[in-house]
């Protein structure tokens, strides 16, 4: 197949990818923003961007599609999508590319500016522009992305700075996006040229015969250190210990101290980084040293935290980092070396050397492979009456859907294989953290964004050991894809303005509370759609949703008080009359138990947690109600604490184990009271 073939298929691929995205929200005019969210979608894959969350703004002179804070508020990015929608592979005139650059850029401007003011508060447009100017004393660069379906002939957009504020351009067209899908690799490779940065650097080489590598040690100067991560951020960190850093906090105030304080005893403190690269360029000296040139696919495998403070340090601080050397292996990758194997194996290595644990975030875990086979083996119910079978397709990783949709090579052969596997049934990993995660009760990661969602995901799963879904736990995981498909359908048709991503995650992890997850999955997995009950106990639950996380105290960014584990705690306890016809439909509380047991990993536990378990076990019934009773009398603990009280006391009458999050939650509870006075 030509590029112009390649091209064109990837256009049309992507026009129905919007359009079933679209679709499912009911909302035709959407199609803008679903586009948006593909693109950012694609981006994070391509390991350019961290996350990103579409969010559509217009004003005159200006637009906007779309924004990403860094956590420290000194990075931030911008998107400003140009869909054509057509399925063709047409061009996108510069003129139309420049433009919207000139009203992205002019959007940074006034929201620096504060045009906030001006804005309704409930609108997510206004936390969009409200954190912007709430940044603007803390950023140091920003990226202007333009998203284009088309192909574009602009080269090279020079930086700008706006006062303190480094601006750089991004194009992204429908080439770009295609190469980054196509590639083989899960990022565009970084280039180093030393030489422009200053001057080539000295390194001692070495080179293991017959190993596929050789290393190169040396001495990095703080200000090249610095220079790079200006120019690439954190791409320049390996995808495993960046996603690491984002899910753990990348502050480490050891270092910064040193930068600022001790600089001169940097090089003694640290133990420096550990890199990975290809394509390395050398002057040879002939007695074991070189001169370093350049170096492609740089990364950065052990020493993100040192990077970035090292960053931070100077852009925050105004510390000097020519000041600063910093030791540094350089591994290259030769051409007779297995990058797909020597690269992670390094990046574990250096990284369990520092007693850093570091997940496996990949799409290779076995959890997602297993995912992909049952996806591709297990046909769902008919639906709405039909009579046709269909498959939920699994996507571990981006393009798997397109890449089994081309292998049929006619039209009628397409036609027939999106029958069985219908778009709007692709599931992604990161759509499958979004959904567990809220049936978890965890919607304040949930609205983190998709990434750090995921990332606390895989964390999770970790923690959990060896788990394997099987069968069932994928059907009932399909079940809460549905739950959560259709509420999103539910949301969008009451036109609240905004905020639909937080008040579906918010509203089904209030619903999956305080029915004690005894919604019938199974039921849902057998129609393929909810219930007439169900469906309008979620239509009322969205404006209870609604009205509280729009109204945060204090008048906090709305965006913002999402996040945050107060507002879940504060929507959790909200008494919420639940209808009779719901209720009818509930499974029994020893049903809902046995199968969230058998199949979900959140109730397989740990050595400590077994341990907690049994603590909790231990406690006689009485004491638990007992406690249940001197809470109500002395109104010293919260409703929800007494309830779990009572029912921990309940578990004890009847020889039933707690659950893990009951235990957990139990010892607080008794630890608590017994701090108020409580005695049993």
């Amino acid at each position: 197949m030509t590029e112009a073939e390649e091209l064109a298929q990837f256009a049309r691929d992507l026009q129905q990818d919007v359009f079933a995205r679209a679709d499912a929200a009911e909302d035709g005019a959407l199609r803008a923003s679903a586009f948006t969210e593909l693109m950012i979608e694609y981006l994070v894959d391509a390991s350019e961007i961290d996350d990103g969350t579409a969010c559509d703004f217009e004003g005159r002179g200006m637009r906007c599609s779309g924004w990403y804070m860094a956590e420290d508020g000194d990075r931030l990015d911008l998107f400003l999508s140009l869909p054509r929608l057509d399925g063709e592979a047409g061009t996108v005139l510069k003129a139309d590319v420049n433009a919207a650059f000139r009203r992205l850029s002019t959007f940074l401007s006034r929201s620096l500016d504060g045009q906030y003011h001006s804005m309704e508060a409930a609108l997510n447009r206004y936390d969009m522009c409200r954190s912007i100017h709430d940044a603007r004393n803390d950023l140091s660069h920003v990226r202007l992305f333009v998203l284009t379906d088309g192909v574009a002939t602009i080269d090279r957009i020079e930086n700008k700075m706006i006062g303190r504020i480094e601006v750089s351009s991004h194009l992204w067209d429908l080439r770009r996006l295609l190469r980054a899908r196509s590639s083989g690799v899960d990022r565009e490779p970084i280039e180093v040229d030393f030489g422009r940065m200053g001057k080539p650097i000295r390194c001692i080489v070495a080179t293991p015969p017959d190993a596929g590598y050789r290393c190169l040690l040396t001495m990095l100067p703080g200000d090249i250190l610095v220079e790079m991560y200006r120019q690439h951020g954190p791409r320049l960190l390996e995808r495993n210990v960046r996603s690491f850093l984002q899910l753990k906090g990348k502050v480490n105030q050891g270092i910064r101290k040193t930068i600022i304080d001790e600089p001169e005893m940097f090089l003694a403190f640290n133990n420096g980084l550990s890199i990975t690269a290809s394509g390395v360029e050398l002057v040879d000296h002939g007695d074991g040293t070189a001169d370093l040139l350049s170096a492609s696919d740089f990364q950065i495998v052990n020493g993100g935290q040192t990077t970035g403070s090292i960053f931070r340090a100077w852009r925050k601080d105004s510390a000097d980092p020519t000041r600063l050397r910093v030791p540094v292996k350089i591994t290259e990758i030769l051409s007779d070396g297995d990058i797909d194997d020597i690269a992670p194996r390094i990046s574990q290595s250096a990284n369990n050397q520092n007693k850093v644990n570091i997940a496996d975030f990949s799409s290779n875990h076995a959890f997602h492979r297993q995912m992909e086979e049952l996806s591709r083996s297990i046909w769902a119910p008919p639906a709405g009456g039909l009579q046709r079978q269909t498959r939920w397709f699994y996507e571990r990783a981006r393009g798997q859907y397109h890449d089994a949709l081309a292998q049929n090579r006619t039209d009628a052969e397409r036609r027939k294989w999106e029958l069985i596997q219908p778009r709007n049934q692709l599931i992604t990993k990161t759509d499958l953290a979004k959904y567990e995660h809220s049936w978890s009760q965890l919607p304040h990661i949930v609205c983190r964004g998709g990434q750090k969602c995921y990332l606390d995901f895989m964390d999770v799963l970790e923690q959990r050991g060896n788990f394997e879904p099987d069968e069932h736990w994928f059907e009932r995981a399909v079940a809460r894809a549905i739950l959560f498909r259709q509420s999103e359908k539910i949301v969008s048709r009451q036109k609240f303005g905004g905020y639909r991503a937080n008040i579906v995650t918010y509203s089904i992890a209030w619903l999956s509370h305080r029915t004690e997850r005894r919604i019938n999955l199974d039921g849902i997995w057998a129609t393929q759609e909810l219930t007439p009950a169900l469906a309008e106990f979620v239509e009322t639950l969205s404006h209870h949703t609604h009205d509280y996380i729009t109204n945060p105290p204090g008048g906090q960014n709305v965006t913002e008080w999402a996040k945050k584990l107060a507002c879940w705690e504060g929507f959790r306890d909200l008494a919420i009359e639940i209808p009779a016809a719901l209720k009818a439909e509930l499974v029994t509380r020893d049903c809902a138990r046995t199968t969230e047991a058998a199949h979900v990993f959140e109730e397989h536990v740990s050595v400590a947690e077994s341990e907690q378990i049994a603590r909790a076990t231990s406690v006689p019934a009485q004491t638990w109600f007992d406690l249940a009773a001197w809470a109500k009398d002395t109104h010293s603990l919260q409703p929800w604490q007494r309830s779990l009280s009572f029912s921990l006391g309940q578990a004890a009458n009847s020889g039933r184990q707690p659950t893990r999050k009951q235990a957990l939650h139990g010892e607080k509870i008794l630890a608590e009271a017994r701090l108020l006075g409580f005695r049993s």
